[in-house]
């Protein structure tokens, strides 16, 4: 019977003070098991910076908000930030939330939930940023920025910065609940 045993950083807030301690526990847990691909959520792009410079030399992709996230046409991807993430050699993928926008819109005009939005707030109990940890793991996939034959690691966050990271099986969106979350690295103990 195989079995080991690992430590999760419980952080006792959630929010960006805990994104270097979160990007440094993620890198010495890639570096241990040998996983090149981490997918990090960023939405102005500072912490997409941060973590294309510590991983560099990994498969690095930025998921940030879709254009259009708060304001009609705007995208919150900072140019200077967009540059910083390319130089170090990270990927940007720039896309439609998988557990959003047409759901959110029905609810949002007839006042009703759809699976999706149930899928999206049960892992909202582990936290705001083990859903998105998902989600851009799934958006990721789907562009074909990652292999779907591979655990990768998944880092984001609550508000800015990260505040959580896990190790995923990842699937396409299509195929979401072939997923498995296999290793929680880090995640706050509150919401």
């Amino acid at each position: 019977m195989g079995r080991s045993e690992k430590t999760i950083m419980y952080l006792d807030n959630p929010g960006e003070e805990n994104t270097d301690e979160v990007l440094r526990l993620s890198k010495e847990r890639a570096e241990e098991i040998g996983i090149g691909d981490m997918i990090v959520a960023s939405t102005r792009g500072e912490t997409g910076v941060r973590a294309s410079k510590l991983f560099k030399g990994f498969n690095v992709v930025v998921v940030t908000h879709h254009t259009g996230f708060r304001q009609p046409g705007v995208q919150e991807l900072t140019q200077e930030n967009r540059r910083m993430i390319e130089e170090n050699g990270g990927k940007i993928l720039t896309g439609t939330h998988v557990f959003m926008n047409v759901e959110r819109a029905i609810r949002s005009k007839f006042g009703t939930v759809y699976p999706t939005e149930i899928v999206a707030q049960t892992l909202r109990l582990f936290g705001e940023g083990m859903k998105v940890a998902v989600e851009i793991v799934a958006m990721a996939a789907d562009a074909g920025l990652i292999p779907a034959d591979k655990d990768v690691l998944s880092i984001a966050g609550t508000g800015k910065g990260c505040d959580t990271a896990i190790v995923i099986q990842p699937a396409n969106s299509s195929r979401i609940f072939d997923m498995t979350i296999k290793e929680i690295i880090a995640k706050p103990r509150t919401r």
